[in-house]
């Protein structure tokens, strides 16, 4: 009996180590058109939103949207160094501005870049969304006491022209960007309002 396990214990230090697949991301957003054939107002909506949640889940969104004090990178890892969110801009001595500038900045080795944007910090814990379902982050979204005092007009434009939103899809080198464009992104945001803004449960 000995020699079968310590036969077994060969074979599995034999066998090569695989690391941990990446995560698979969708890469288009549908046009609001694609939804048009669902009758039912209230499920289009939803359906639309469900659409929307390709971007709202992504990790170019959920990294600034953490349920904690810290917020992730790449695709969900604790920032590094250990950051924390202070009053969205960071602690004193280290904000966020201390590495993140008004743009994205290219290693020179060419494996990966520092993003930056002008308007570059963290949302505040009342618009925390990883953790969350998407059916809870579109009750959040459009709470004006958790959403920045929206209304869902001002989402709808947030969503489509916001420059910091719209770094998503311009991540710098080594980031996926966010599925679809920013275009698209407020087009469905858009339709999804005028189908009656449905949450999915």
């Amino acid at each position: 009996m000995r020699r079968v396990f310590a036969l077994l214990a060969v074979t599995l230090l034999a066998l090569p180590l695989r690391a941990a697949s990446p995560p698979v991301h969708s890469t288009e957003l549908l046009p609001p058109s694609a939804f048009d054939h669902i009758a039912d107002k209230r499920a289009r909506s939803i359906a639309l939103f469900g659409e929307m949640g390709k971007v709202i889940q992504s990790p170019r969104c959920l990294n600034c949207h953490p349920r904690g004090d810290r917020p992730t990178q790449h695709d969900g890892v604790p920032h590094s160094p250990p950051v924390a969110r202070g009053g969205g801009n960071g602690l004193p001595g280290l904000q966020c501005s201390t590495c993140h500038g008004p743009a994205n900045v290219a290693f020179e080795n060419g494996r990966g870049s520092i993003p930056g944007n002008p308007a570059w910090l963290l949302a505040p814990p009342e618009m925390a969304w990883a953790g969350k379902s998407l059916g809870a982050i579109c009750v959040q979204l459009k709470d004006p006491k958790r959403n920045g005092g929206r209304i869902l007009a001002d989402i709808a434009k947030h969503n489509a022209t916001d420059g910091l939103v719209g770094w998503g899809w311009n991540p710098g080198f080594g980031r996926a960007p966010a599925p679809g464009t920013q275009a698209r992104f407020g087009e469905l945001t858009k339709a999804w309002i005028n189908a009656g803004a449905a949450c999915p449960r």
